[in-house]
């Protein structure tokens, strides 16, 4: 018996939404994700509200692993300017990857336009975070405007990741010294 055949129905969707949604988009209709999940459309619709929910809670289940992935460990013994450059870091590795599509969070926020929308909610929490992170760092790194250069390394984090994504760049050579510049300019500390 495989792992997919044990998991529950809820699970089986939330792995396929997570699959589908990301290599073909959030618009992929309900038909595909239940395909994929080997789930019947009646069971999506006792389990979740609507599709939309079904990508909200898909999005959100994969928050912990992009954040795990993404930023340091808390208190790493790394100066704030080490621990945003290594965010940078990863994702130049994750956009080196033959399969990296770009963000999936920034994916569903442009896709979904309507920002009342379930995953649109979700993504945009999950943004802002990657954002107060940045933040956070940025203050105790004595950035002389720390919200404008939160602000600015988001701005740079999305568009290396679309751009990296849609095949138009890599990254390697590119983020790292752009990034470094920003970090320059707004004055924070080496260590």
């Amino acid at each position: 018996m495989t792992s997919e055949a044990k998991a529950s129905p809820r699970q089986r969707l939330l792995e396929a939404a997570a699959r589908v949604s990301h290599q073909y988009g959030v618009g992929v209709g309900v038909d595909t994700l239940c395909r994929a999940a080997g789930v019947s459309k009646r069971s999506m619709y006792q389990l979740f509200e609507s599709k939309g929910d079904l990508l909200a809670a898909s999005l959100e289940r994969q928050a912990d692993s992009y954040v795990a992935q993404l930023l340091p460990m808390v208190d790493d013994g790394r100066s704030p300017r080490e621990r945003i450059l290594h965010v940078f870091g990863r994702l130049e590795e994750e956009a080196g990857e033959p399969d990296f599509q770009g963000c999936r969070y920034l994916a569903a926020q442009i896709e979904l336009k309507e920002q009342s929308h379930p995953a649109s909610r979700m993504a945009r929490r999950v943004k802002g975070n990657l954002t107060a992170f940045f933040r956070a760092e940025a203050e105790q790194g004595g950035a002389s405007d720390s919200d404008l250069l939160a602000r600015q390394l988001s701005l740079v984090f999305d568009g290396a990741s679309a751009r990296a994504g849609v095949g138009a760049d890599r990254l390697t050579g590119l983020v790292t010294p752009t990034v470094t510049t920003l970090l320059d300019a707004a004055g924070m500390r080496r260590r």
